[in-house]
């Protein structure tokens, strides 16, 4: 049996039907600014790391799974988990759950503008 990677997950791509719109809401959402990347062949907008290589993803014009049936990405909460909720209300996201505790610490599901399935998590 082969050894498992330092990071077994190395990259999250989510699909968006408009990336400054998506900008907008993960920015608002997530307290962040997120860079709109244009060297490849189609524009991207990259998550921050705190170090540089650290593990993150992307949103690139594509087409989102129907609403809340693709895979779920969760992310880390920038402040109190409550208030990352607000924000994605706010940011016209819908928060879908409860929150909701794990051994690991708290989360609830949402679904961002385009109906993709994401996790706002807290230790």
């Amino acid at each position: 049996m082969s050894v498992p990677p330092e990071h077994f997950t190395v990259w999250a791509e989510i699909p968006v039907t408009d990336l400054d719109r998506a900008m907008g809401f993960y920015s608002k959402v997530f307290a962040v600014d997120l860079n709109k990347d244009e060297s490849g062949p189609n524009a991207k907008a990259i998550f921050p790391t705190a170090q540089p290589g650290g593990v993150a993803g992307h949103l690139y014009p594509g087409k989102p799974a129907i609403e809340g049936t693709g895979a779920t990405v969760h992310f880390a909460s920038p402040d109190k988990l409550e208030t990352a909720l607000e924000r994605v209300t706010q940011a016209g996201g819908k928060v879908l759950s409860d929150v909701r505790t794990i051994p690991a610490g708290r989360f609830a599901y949402c679904l961002d503008p385009d109906g993709n399935s994401i996790s706002v998590f807290s230790r």
